[in-house]
């Protein structure tokens, strides 16, 4: 009886020691990075090309929106920006000589005319201080020689304004209002070339979440694609262990299905922990404190694993 209890206490410091002896390791799973590709606008999918799954290549094509409503607003946009073009260059090329020329025929008119006004009342007024004439006669001439007078200077003054030119004030809104023009066609360009939903990066199709004719709403992702030659380890590390655990440590990292384990190193660690909630970190539940992390696989055997795989991390903690 004795011996028997002394052989089970025997397998037991084993079984204690080969425990203590285990490396520390965290659980999780094999990620790729991914990519997002929002909806530019809330237009219907008219067009998808490629299938879940496909791998895809850098500005492929993935699926097309329809264009009915901005293309025809953004050619209104592109004519007014020109529009606004045309008026700067007139601005910038001054007045015509044609118009300088009526300008000084108009003014020539209007001093011949203020002439003869003035030679009439001239004449009038010494008859009416005289009472020859009535004094209505002479007011009305007075007035109309004013009248005469304040065209000729009214002539002159648009005669001037046409020789000396636009003014720079005038240019300058003119320029203001022509990048406002630009940028208001500019900004509808990008969007109606983002209706054309292309592959920024070579990938592979991880996820269309909308179907052909349906209208996803703005910022809406279209599809999802995962990009990188491998994918990474991401996985929680124990609190027990995270004072041991470093950016830059190398890790064992072993994927269910292989015997061998991959080469890895530990590229990002969290700060904050996770699952624990802040008012438990005392005691025994601060031992279930978790911190997501990330591990690079350095091996070429790493490429063309899928994602999602259940994986499991041994550190090197010292």
């Amino acid at each position: 009886m004795e011996s028997w209890r002394y052989g089970a206490c025997g397998l037991l410091v084993l079984a204690l020691s080969a425990c203590a002896a285990e490396a520390p390791q965290a659980l999780g799973t094999l990620e790729y990075e991914r990519i997002s590709l929002p909806a530019p606008a809330a237009e219907r999918i008219v067009a998808i090309e490629v299938r879940e799954g496909e791998a895809v290549k850098a500005g492929q094509l993935l699926l097309r929106l329809d264009d009915d409503t901005l293309g025809p607003s953004t050619r209104a946009l592109q004519a007014q920006a020109e529009g606004r073009r045309s008026a700067l260059q007139e601005l910038e090329a001054g007045p015509r000589e044609e118009a300088i020329a009526a300008a000084r025929a108009r003014l020539t008119a209007a001093q011949a005319r203020a002439r003869e006004a003035g030679a009439y009342y001239a004449r009038l007024q010494p008859l009416g201080e005289r009472q020859l004439v009535a004094a209505a006669d002479v007011d009305r001439a007075r007035a109309v020689a004013a009248d005469a007078g304040a065209q000729v200077r009214a002539a002159r003054a648009t005669l001037d304004e046409l020789e000396h030119g636009t003014r720079s004030e005038q240019v300058e809104q003119g320029e203001a209002a022509l990048r406002a023009a630009q940028a208001q066609a500019a900004a509808h360009e990008v969007v109606l070339d983002k209706l054309d939903v292309v592959a920024p990066r070579a990938g592979r199709v991880d996820a269309l979440p909308y179907e052909l004719g349906d209208q996803a709403p703005v910022g809406a992702p279209l599809a999802i694609l995962l990009v990188g030659d491998a994918p990474h380890a991401r996985v929680y590390v124990p609190e027990p262990i995270r004072a041991g655990v470093q950016v830059g440590d190398a890790a064992k990292v072993f994927v269910d299905g292989r015997e061998q384990a991959l080469q890895g190193r530990v590229r990002m660690i969290r700060s904050e922990p996770s699952f624990t909630p802040y008012y438990a970190l005392v005691g025994e539940d601060a031992a279930r404190l978790s911190y997501l992390a990330e591990v690079e696989l350095t091996g070429e055997d790493a490429s063309g694993l899928p994602a999602g795989l259940p994986v499991r991390v041994e550190f090197d903690v010292r």
